[in-house]
């Protein structure tokens, strides 16, 4: 019987990953009062059978906080709770990289410190409600369109936010370009209305992206530098526009460029949302020659077969992370996997569907 690939060891820039699984990003609200927990550390220790591990998204400043309970990466109380985390995650030998995720206009003041501003590309206001914990379910607001300072200055908080990143030990760094958030709100011209050097053209909405991209990756290094794309993804009010493959091909051929170590595809088309075409994956393998990963609604079978056409290097595993801590033990030993999952309890505070999900026991 041939042996899978999904368990041989690989290098990535300059990390050696045990195997080609990766831990997806997972939204879990469990950062009280912003700042990583030892309840974090715990989890992401539970599932460190992964070669790599990319954590929930993580705002690099107080205006990029849109979700209730969601962690930072700008104080010094967030860099230290996150060295516990990946002090955890190298322990169970995983590599892993912060998501470093500013929300935009998928926001709500009530889940915002005071002084803190709402940003986004234009005064574009997303369909949609957004959960506080004061008052349940709210309406987006209308945005503030960022000011040309604005956009350098959030270019500089990326930055800090990286640098703070490798303090609190992390491998790298990937960049939140897919879902609706911020980076993608300048992509997509339903967002982006703006009429100077950040909007119109396919080059202009990439702009922002682009040099975000420089600056991370000229400061903590390419091979630390990864980012997370979603073409086609309607996540967030982002409705499908014609340039889509225009501007993922255009995107993808100056990330090539820059050298970043990794480009991560998800397609969320397990979960209801368009399907990511074929050809624009093949597009975006065809331009950027470093490493590819994929997400979404993967099977054994298939992710062993992306991998040996060459489609991608390492496939991303989100949901299944949740109920089967040992994802990896239990794909790699022909166990079955949990179907013992808690939806209700995704976003909550505490253990409850996060840590207390049970190994597999032989």
């Amino acid at each position: 019987m041939k042996e899978s690939t999904l368990f041989s060891p690989v290098k990535v820039g300059s990390m050696e990953l045990k195997n080609r699984i990766v831990m997806a990003p997972m939204t879990r609200c469990r950062a009280i009062g912003n700042i990583p927990n030892e309840l974090i550390a715990e989890y992401y220790k539970q599932r460190s059978g992964a070669g790599l591990i990319v954590t929930e998204g993580t705002s690099p400043s107080p205006n990029g906080l849109g979700y209730a309970r969601m962690p930072g990466i700008f104080s010094t109380d967030q860099v230290e709770g996150w060295k516990k985390v990946t002090s955890a995650a190298h322990e169970g030998g995983a590599k892993i990289f912060l998501q470093v995720m500013h929300t935009g206009r998928i926001s709500h003041k009530l889940n915002m410190q005071e002084g803190t501003r709402i940003l986004a590309p234009s005064a574009v206001k997303a369909a949609g409600q957004m959960w506080t914990d004061s008052q349940m379910m709210q309406d987006h607001p209308v945005p503030e369109a960022m000011t040309a300072d604005d956009i350098v200055k959030t270019k500089a908080e990326f930055v800090q936010g990286a640098l703070n990143a490798i303090k609190a030990g992390f491998d790298g760094v990937e960049l939140h370009g897919a879902n609706g958030y911020l980076l993608e709100q300048f992509l997509s011209p339903v967002s982006n209305i703006r009429n100077d050097n950040y909007g119109g053209s396919v080059e202009n909405r990439c702009r922002f992206v682009i040099e975000l991209a420089t600056a991370v990756a000229e400061t903590i290094g390419k091979d630390k530098t990864g980012i997370r794309l979603s073409p086609y993804g309607v996540g967030s009010d982002m409705p499908p526009y014609p340039e889509i493959d225009a501007t993922y091909t255009y995107l993808s051929e100056q990330l090539n460029k820059l050298g970043l170590v990794y480009i991560h595809i998800v397609d969320h088309s397990s979960m209801g949302a368009p399907e990511v075409p074929a050809s624009i994956k093949k597009a975006i393998r065809h331009n950027f020659k470093n490493t590819m990963i994929l997400a979404g609604g993967y099977d054994i079978a298939r992710a062993e077969a992306d991998i040996e056409s060459g489609l991608g290097n390492l496939i991303a595993f989100g949901r299944p992370f949740i109920n089967n801590p040992d994802l990896v033990d239990r794909i790699e030993n022909n166990y079955p996997l949990s179907q013992d999952f808690k939806a209700d309890l995704l976003y909550s505070a505490d253990e409850k569907g996060y840590t207390d999900y049970p190994f597999y026991k032989v």
